[in-house]
């Protein structure tokens, strides 16, 4: 019998200064039995980094054919695809190909330098394709403040963001290693 995905709820409370946007969310998190606590919690951070109304969790690591997250328009279009860590660079393409805007949210330290050099020259021809990479510290940090009921306060402001869940503030600071599209 297959083990099933740990369901984590969140409540997260989003200060983007950047884009003028202030918005509380309820958010449900379905944690797969081989995602650690660093990539759930990035895929909350990208959650606030990218918030919307239509915004929403796909099947992530469970699924090729779905996004980490996205945003899909009245019609069903894919309007935003929000992946993590290290894909295949033919997932990227796949991914641009189907979405408007897609965005890659790298994480794992000197993993990510050695991935980004391996497939920099392939994904900077994507016109639609965003890569950020986050700091390892940052990230670990972020996994430290996981549990199965969660509170954040999420500023954004000059591309700066601070989680706070009331006793810790973390700070992240993402660079952009390709930037085609949108900034969050």
């Amino acid at each position: 019998m297959a083990i099933k995905a740990t369901i984590f709820k969140a409540e997260l409370t989003i200060a983007d200064m950047d884009r003028n946007y202030y918005t509380p969310h309820t958010l449900t998190l379905a944690r797969h039995p081989s995602e650690t606590d660093e990539r759930m919690m990035v895929r909350l951070l990208a959650f606030a980094m990218y918030a919307h109304e239509y915004l929403a969790f796909g099947k992530g690591i469970a699924s090729t054919e779905e996004a980490a997250l996205w945003r899909k328009d009245l019609t069903g279009n894919i309007d935003l695809w929000i992946d993590l860590g290290h894909p295949d660079e033919r997932d990227m393409r796949k991914a641009c190909g189907r979405a408007s805007q897609v965005v890659l949210v790298c994480y794992g330290g000197r993993a990510t330098n050695v991935w980004w050099e391996q497939n920099k020259t392939s994904l900077e021809r994507l016109k639609n394709l965003t890569v950020i990479n986050l700091a390892s510290e940052s990230t670990l940090a972020l996994a430290a403040l996981a549990g199965r009921n969660m509170q954040f306060q999420c500023t954004i402001q000059d591309g700066q963001i601070w989680i706070t869940d009331g006793n810790n503030t973390v700070q992240i600071d993402p660079v952009i290693l390709n930037a085609q599209t949108a900034k969050y």
